[in-house]
């Protein structure tokens, strides 16, 4: 899958919280890490990560301004947007840096300051 085309169908499905179609980009044994969060490891833990955020959230919408596919990766960065329960908003920069393996990721780290989220 072409490198674009790969980062589209991944944050797409992100931004539709589509626990399933996330893991099908991941390697058996990937390693997850949002920020200075503990690292989920396999995809049950991931699965189980991924959807308590995604529920604890009303929603989040992705702008990806570049990407670059590096040896074994792609690195990226843009604004995401989420929507809290009360439907407001938070929109904060983000970067992603995702190792990859015959097609797979196997490494995906986030780098966003979320610590406004859940704020009161």
């Amino acid at each position: 899958m072409h490198k674009d085309d790969l980062v589209n169908a991944l944050f797409s499905a992100v931004d539709d919280k589509n626990v399933e179609a996330f893991l099908h980009f991941m390697e058996k044994n990937c390693c997850f890490r949002f920020g200075n969060l503990p690292s989920a490891n396999g995809l049950e833990e991931i699965k189980n990560f991924v959807g308590a955020f995604f529920d604890s959230i009303h929603g989040l919408k992705h702008e990806i301004t570049e990407s670059w596919q590096v040896p074994d990766g792609i690195v990226c960065h843009g604004t995401v947007t989420y929507t809290r329960h009360d439907m407001s908003v938070l929109s904060v920069p983000f970067a992603n840096i995702i190792k990859m393996n015959d097609g797979k990721i196997y490494d995906y780290l986030i780098v966003a300051d979320t610590s406004q989220l859940y704020a009161l």
